[in-house]
């Protein structure tokens, strides 16, 4: 699909200028409607000059009306109603006399008196000063519940952006932990060449890691050469009992997640797979795209529930009857990060066969870094927003409006 070389503007991003264009191609449009129908019915010339007159009178009551009504529109609804019937019958009253009073100065040798002109020709005025107050009102209530639904959005992606920080912030500690507990047993046993490596690899992880934003997203790519940090680490203790496998697609490595959404995974599989076991235990990770999806998968080939006598209860995980059986922080954090990013778009699925193993599924929609990257942007205005460029004596919510030259007709008023 071709791209436009430039980003469309909405019709209401500058109000003012859209109340202007509105208001003379809709009395613009009434006059040239009504001279054509003169014409068409060979109507003499100075019918015309009426209709202009006519146009002219119509457009420069309605920019007064334009400023009644935006001081009318944020009053109490009997205020707003009651003065408005007041002041438009007042405006139709005073187009009519107009009307009927340039129709008498042009055709001065018409039998009909100046009281029957105004009888009859009161309905057209009613009509385009009626349907031009009902959509001046409409175009400004729609905008004002837009603008109410947009500041809700922006409230809500601030609200989502603080609770994936405060997600992701919670990892770091509860990794450190772990890290720093194990350096603290290498040092009791004085292996300090060993503990001194691993200070060094922790010191080069956590530096790659602080360079990734808390509630930022990134490749599958980035993301796997984080865990590779973090394995490089843990082989210091485990040595050939940790065993690892990947098996990532080249489109699969595009596709963008949450930061350190995985880390939490291995670490549980290193936890309760390698550690229990005196052979240790093969950790794999797979990942391919299947339609508009990026699955992943992280399985180990450790002893899954099967729970031997002493053993510390895994943490929280979900059977088949979406019942939890202890509680954690990895996985229950891997859970809600998902559900902050990905609301109902997302599968977490674990699976526990009887012969043993840990497997871990997870399914998100299926996102490049470009749009990534775009979703950013909007999060990061979405905190910033852009200031208001109307003047500060227009209100946001009730600066452009509607003008109804004739039945049907759309145009607005400032």
């Amino acid at each position: 699909m071709a791209v436009l070389p430039f980003q469309p503007t909405p019709f209401f991003a500058n109000k003012n200028r859209a109340f202007w264009t509105m208001q003379v191609a809709g009395w613009g449009g009434a006059f040239l409607l009504r001279a054509m129908a003169a014409i068409a019915n060979q109507f003499p010339p100075s019918v015309l000059l009426q209709l202009l007159i006519s146009a002219i009178t119509g457009f420069s009551i309605t920019l007064v009306l334009s400023v009644i009504y935006r001081e009318l529109i944020n009053r109490k609804p009997m205020v707003t109603w009651g003065i408005t019937a007041i002041v438009l019958a007042i405006s139709v009253g005073l187009y009519t006399f107009v009307d009927a009073w340039v129709l008498q100065l042009t055709r001065p040798n018409a039998d009909t008196s100046f009281t029957q002109l105004v009888l009859g020709l009161f309905y057209l005025p009613m009509t385009l000063l009626g349907a031009w107050s009902a959509l001046y009102y409409a175009i400004n209530f729609f905008l004002q519940v837009e603008e109410q639904a947009d500041r809700l959005e922006r409230l809500e992606m601030q609200a989502t952006g603080a609770q994936l920080a405060m997600l992701r912030y919670q990892l770091n500690p509860h990794f450190l932990f772990n890290t720093l507990n194990s350096i603290s047993t290498l040092v009791l046993l004085q292996q300090t060449e060993p503990a001194n490596a691993m200070l060094t690899r922790l010191s080069s992880f956590l530096r790659h890691t602080l360079l990734t934003q808390a509630s930022g997203k990134v490749t599958l790519e980035q993301e796997v050469e984080t865990l590779k940090l973090y394995l490089g680490i843990e082989r210091m203790r485990f040595e050939d009992r940790l065993r690892t496998e990947f098996r990532i697609e080249p489109e699969a490595a595009e596709g963008c997640l949450p930061s350190m959404l995985l880390q939490p995974l291995v670490e549980n599989a290193i936890k309760y797979a390698v550690s229990p076991q005196e052979e240790g235990a093969q950790i794999s990770l797979s990942a391919q795209v299947i339609g508009r999806r990026l699955r992943i998968t992280v399985s180990d080939t450790g002893p899954g529930l099967q729970r031997q006598q002493g053993q510390t209860a895994l943490p929280k995980t979900m059977t088949d009857n979406d019942q939890t059986v202890s509680t954690g922080v990895g996985l229950p954090n891997i859970r809600d990060r998902l559900a902050q990013a990905y609301g109902e778009e997302h599968l977490f699925e674990i699976r526990t066969p009887s012969t043993g193993g840990f497997t871990v599924i997870i399914e998100i929609p299926y996102e490049t870094a470009e749009e990534t990257a775009q979703q950013a942007a909007d999060l990061a205005a979405a905190r910033d927003p852009a200031p208001n460029p109307l003047p500060a004596a227009l209100p946001q919510a009730s600066a452009a409006t509607a003008s109804a030259p004739l039945p049907g007709q759309i145009g607005t008023a400032s």
